[in-house]
């Protein structure tokens, strides 16, 4: 298990985050054609919403649970984010590259806001098969509130230690971690509070770059070190190179 890598594509970066579900059908392909000529052993995909997703979680207060009565935003937000997820494995699939969509709905269970539980072994077993899971941003139900967002980055943080993740990468719509416009070559624990980090103008129910770093630095106390970098350096990052972006680690 220790070649294996997950990657995670940042909302932005598939779809056009001022307007509804905007899918960016051409950077779609060219991720999957980058993915196709470097991908090396086992990988895994995790996704952010972007807006097939955010807006309807935004508009129906998804983030703040529910209440008998007033579920129907669960619906309208998982399919905003299935279509984003069918239109991300169609892509992969058009590469040659055997991958399946994974709904964190029908298999994740959280508590005030947090993952608590997800059925991992099927995802386990794909790997060794060879299968690429494509696995998205999702509501689910809370045992608190009734239901809440789970993020891709946190998906990261829950599932790569379980699945023995050797290496994980971030894709986004930046060359890194910006601190003043400048690129952060490293962050840990120690550097996070020195940092002036902006957050995303478009409508994130999830933290955005903050949350991201958190997610980021609660995983790299459980070994995993991760890279965050442009999306047009995913090739560099499959094949093992630089990537010139910003690695979270503990290390100083």
């Amino acid at each position: 298990m220790s070649d294996r890598i997950m990657l995670k594509l940042g909302g932005s970066v598939i779809t056009d985050k001022s307007g509804d579900c905007v899918i960016d059908e051409g950077r779609l392909a060219s991720i999957a054609s980058s993915i196709a000529k470097a991908r090396q052993g086992g990988l895994l995909i995790v996704h952010g919403a972007g807006s097939c997703g955010h807006p309807e979680a935004k508009r129906y207060r998804l983030d703040e649970g529910v209440t008998p009565g007033h579920a129907d935003g669960i619906f309208i937000t998982h399919h905003a984010v299935s279509k984003l997820n069918m239109a991300v494995v169609a892509a992969l699939q058009e590469q040659g590259i055997d991958a399946v969509g994974i709904h964190p709905l029908h298999v994740a269970y959280a508590d005030n806001g947090r993952l608590v539980a997800f059925e991992y072994r099927h995802l386990d077993r794909m790997l060794t098969l060879g299968i690429v899971p494509v696995i998205h941003g999702d509501v689910v139900m809370d045992h608190t509130r009734g239901t809440c967002i789970i993020s891709g980055d946190q998906l990261v943080r829950y599932l790569a230690p379980r699945l023995g993740m050797h290496r994980v990468g971030l894709a986004t719509d930046v060359p890194g971690v910006l601190d003043g416009g400048v690129v952060v070559p490293a962050i840990t624990p120690a550097s996070i509070s020195t940092l002036q980090i902006g957050s995303s103008s478009y409508t994130d129910v999830t933290g955005g770059m903050s949350g991201k770093i958190n997610e980021l630095l609660d995983l790299a106390r459980s070994g995993i070190e991760a890279e965050i970098f442009h999306v047009s350096r995913i090739s560099d990052f499959l094949s093992g190179r630089d990537c010139g972006g910003t690695n979270v680690s503990v290390r100083g």
